[in-house]
């Protein structure tokens, strides 16, 4: 964990040091690192992190196996028995909690590794200078002293301070809360300025919104300014909805096992047993009740979940996610690159009468070229196609881009004049405008041409044709200028893009429908291209636009967003809205994003998703990340999804229905029985092999009805399955202990004996059927799961015979006693098989 102090001069903070101290006192000099003072120096300090790696401390990991209160009072009773005499039993009790506690440690551990190498593959990167070479490295390795190159959409590294600038505004919303973008440039500051105001020093956490700069690492780690107030900003995510069902799960399991804890003992002290042995028994039921390796079995079916999806080019950066990504029943995504080619291809430079205009292609072009602080695919299409010799031009100038103007303007100069060059949305353009040029050159209001141009605008647009417009004015003898600059301006015409629709999409999309979700685009583009977008889709044709919006209240827009799929010309404030009205509607919402106003929709989002390709902080903000920015790979990457969801859920069914039936049977036989029905070392002997079969359930299939639609978590049919299942098991229970008392005559330990082996089979077993809704002959498990299940089964009946079975108490058992135990499990096992098919014909999921 980084924790770096940052060599300031004196006392003086570093935003009050000149940059000639600070390259001395930091050891560092304007061309960077070499590359083994920076090793040395990650050596020293640590990996750039705020947070401490989840798994990292293993010593950690392991005693928190054994924090559940229910486990610590259990071990005090063993040690309190190991003092009174009962040595046996009390190391054997130990022992057998010891490892489960190791099994649960083993899998969080896995898992936990699991994720750090996934995450590993889409780190962010820095650009910096090593051994006076640009460089790429992982934030981790970023150290003091580096100096950074930031653009538009990166992240900032560490707190640093600015060494040049160029029209650089930077996002500090996550440290200052201002949604305004702040304006840095390089200076020395007062020592007393505060964070707000250092407009000098870029810090931690925050990310270059426009603009270019080289930047000073200062403070890396936790004694950066994020790090240092990261326990007040980095707040815990909202549970999901799967992890606020554990916690319910979880309360319901403690009411029950608190109950019984107290009316076990209470009783079985009213009945004058030995009151130590009673308190053992009671809390070893408890124990069997509560299902402890279900955080582990959570985790490890999570990791192998996020494995799968990874070999389907899906990285999930937070595990939790998984669960929202099976229910997801919605998909927000951005047009351009997922829904079209992401291929920007030029069309046409036209003036306002709809011909090819040199003019307007040339001036398009200057601006294009000499523009460097947001470069876009659309600068590039123009770039590759219309080259143009300008080696009399050069760039004096640049007003950046930004998501208010959208727009970008250029002062360039000939050699006789200078002219400003705006580029950028058309109706944002046509602002800046009082005028427009003909195609004689003649130069009219621009009233009188609005007509032509609007019918121009639409004529492109319905060919799905992305369209900029074009406009100058004459700057004189200006060198510089300003954003107050952009008025007055001559429009000259429109260049029009083409980004065709990916060959595939159209099939795609229709398999998102099959498998339960709906898409809705949200895009920039006008009302006709949208609308051509969606017909070519096969989308519902109704539009809801970003100015409509505006005058909706969010219960108008909640009455239209389930029957819209396309949102065009809509704010980056806009999505966010749209996602929250659809999450108020009852949807499990997805957004998927790759710009630098996509964060905010992407952290509203039930399940953020970026691609490798996005930008800084929208691949930050995800909680899922694609390899390649394509709906296949999402659409493959929700069945795992829903896999690992299914697979979770069964191990909770498994769980409550064995667990609780044998529970609940062995604490009403304690009440009937004169003397206790196992040995608590049995009865946690009982669980420890239980949960043998179910630790695999991560590697199991999953039947394909199991995925086809979203599902989410629901706390009543657990409840209803428990009830059931757990009412079959001790029905069964109770017949197993008619049959050895009643019929076969059986003594204390040959009951125990023959219960304990009758529970673990039947409860192994019973996995098969509980796995799925089929009947469970139809339904193939994964070969783990079989081999698990016949080797305890092995392990059980080998048991009584061994030399060890007079420690744990058994004895062997006569032939005909395992008979009766063989007819009582498949009967079990046949009557389940009925339940199964009568519960799931009347309780829905």
């Amino acid at each position: 964990m980084a924790d770096s102090k940052a060599p300031e001069a004196g006392t003086r903070p570093f935003w009050s040091v000149p940059l000639s101290e600070l390259y001395i006192h930091l050891g560092s000099r304007p061309e960077g690192l070499r590359r083994a003072e920076a090793e040395e120096r990650l050596m020293s300090i640590g990996p750039n992190r705020i947070k401490p790696v989840k798994g990292g401390n293993s010593a950690r990991l392991f005693l928190s196996q054994f924090t559940s209160p229910i486990v610590l009072i259990l071990l005090f009773a063993a040690g309190l028995s190991f003092y009174l005499g009962d040595i046996p039993d009390s190391v054997i009790i130990a022992a057998i909690v010891l490892v489960s506690g190791a099994l649960g440690f083993w899998q969080e551990y896995e898992a936990s590794n699991a994720v750090e190498d996934l995450l590993a593959r889409v780190r962010l990167k820095a650009r910096v200078f090593r051994d006076g070479q640009e460089v790429e490295v992982p934030f981790e390795e970023v150290v003091p002293g580096d100096v950074v190159i930031l653009n538009a959409g990166d992240g900032v590294p560490g707190d640093s301070v600015i060494i040049d600038a160029r029209d650089l505004f930077v996002d500090e919303a996550a440290l200052t809360g201002e949604s305004y973008p702040a304006e840095k440039f390089p200076g020395v500051l007062p020592g007393e300025t505060p964070p707000a105001a250092r407009s000098n020093v870029l810090f931690m956490g925050t990310h270059v919104n426009s603009g270019t700069a080289r930047a000073l690492v200062v403070r890396t780690g936790r004694s950066t300014e994020f790090g240092r107030v990261s326990s007040r900003l980095i707040l815990r995510q909202p549970p999901t909805e799967f992890e606020q069902g554990v916690r319910h799960f979880g309360y319901l399991l403690m009411e029950l096992t608190l109950l019984l804890i107290f009316a076990i003992f209470a009783i079985n002290v009213f009945l004058h047993r030995p009151v130590l042995d009673s308190f053992i028994f009671s809390l070893a039921l408890a124990v069997g009740l509560t299902p402890q390796l279900l955080p582990a079995i959570i985790s490890i079916n999570l990791a192998q979940g996020a494995k799968k999806m990874a070999r389907h080019k899906v990285i999930v950066k937070q595990l939790s996610a998984i669960e929202n990504f099976g229910s997801m029943n919605v998909l927000c995504s951005d047009k351009t690159g997922t829904i079209t080619e992401g291929k920007v291809r030029f069309h046409s430079a036209s003036g306002i009468d709809g011909r090819h205009s040199d003019k307007a292609q040339l001036y398009a072009y200057l601006n294009s070229y000499f523009e460097k602080s947001f470069t876009s695919p659309i600068d590039d299409a123009l770039l590759s196609a219309c080259r143009k010799d300008i080696s009399k031009f050069k760039v004096l100038d640049e007003v950046p881009y930004d998501f208010a103007r959208k727009r970008l303007s250029v002062l360039v100069s000939d050699g006789k004049s200078n002219v400003l060059i705006t580029k950028g949305a058309l109706n944002k353009v046509l602002e800046t405008c009082a005028s427009a040029e003909l195609p004689d050159g003649k130069i009219v209001p621009r009233e009188a041409a609005a007509g032509r141009i609007d019918e121009l605008y639409r004529t492109l647009s319905r060919e799905g044709l992305r369209t900029l417009g074009i406009a100058y004015k004459d700057a004189g003898n200006r060198v510089s200028v300003t954003k107050d600059d952009e008025v007055a301006m001559t429009f000259l015409g429109i260049v029009a893009f083409n980004d065709p629709i990916k060959s595939h999409i159209v099939d795609t999309v229709r398999d998102m429908k099959r498998q339960g979700v709906a898409l809705k685009i949200f895009t920039g583009d006008n009302r006709l291209v949208a609308a051509c977008i969606s017909e070519r889709l096969g989308l519902r044709p109704g539009i809801i636009t970003g100015p409509e919006m505006y005058h909706m209240t969010d219960e108008a827009l909640w009455a239209r967003v389930n029957d819209v799929d396309v949102f065009a010309e809509v704010e980056p404030n806009q999505k966010e809205r749209i996602i929250h009205v659809l999450k108020m509607a009852g949807h499990v919402v997805g957004y998927m994003g790759d710009g630098i106003n996509d964060a905010p929709a992407l952290h509203v989002a039930d399940v953020g998703i970026s691609v490798d390709s996005a930008v800084d902080v929208a691949k930050e903000a995800a909680a899922i990340v694609l390899l390649e920015n394509d709906l296949k790979v999402l659409t493959d990457g929700i069945e795992e999804g829903r896999k690992t969801f299914a697979n979770t859920l069964k191990y909770v069914f498994m769980a409550t229905s064995a667990n609780f039936g044998n529970m609940f049977s062995m604490a009403g036989a304690s009440l009937i029985l004169p003397f206790l029905p196992l040995l608590p070392k049995q009865i946690l002997l009982t669980n420890l092999l239980t949960d043998f079969p179910e630790m695999t359930i991560a590697t199991d299939s999953v039947d394909s009805e199991l995925v086809e639609v979203p599902r989410r978590w629901n706390i009543e049919f657990i409840k209803k399955f428990m009830l059931v299942f757990g009412l079959v098991s001790s029905i069964f229970d109770f017949a197993t202990f008619g049959v050895l008392l009643l019929l076969l005559n059986a003594t204390p330990d040959q009951l125990r004996t023959g219960w304990f082996v009758e529970s673990v089979i039947s409860a192994s077993l019973i996995v098969l059927v509980i796995r799925t809704r089929r009947p469970f002959f139809q339904s193939k498990p994964s070969r783990y799961l079989v081999a698990a299940t016949l080797l305890i089964a092995l392990l059980v009946l080998i048991l009584p015979y061994s030399p060890l079975a007079w420690l744990m108490g058994f004895v062997p058992l006569p032939a005909h006693f395992l008979m009766a135990l063989a007819v009582i499990i498949v009967l079990y096992i046949g009557l389940a098989e009925v339940a199964k098919a009568v519960f799931y014909r009347y309780v829905k999921f």
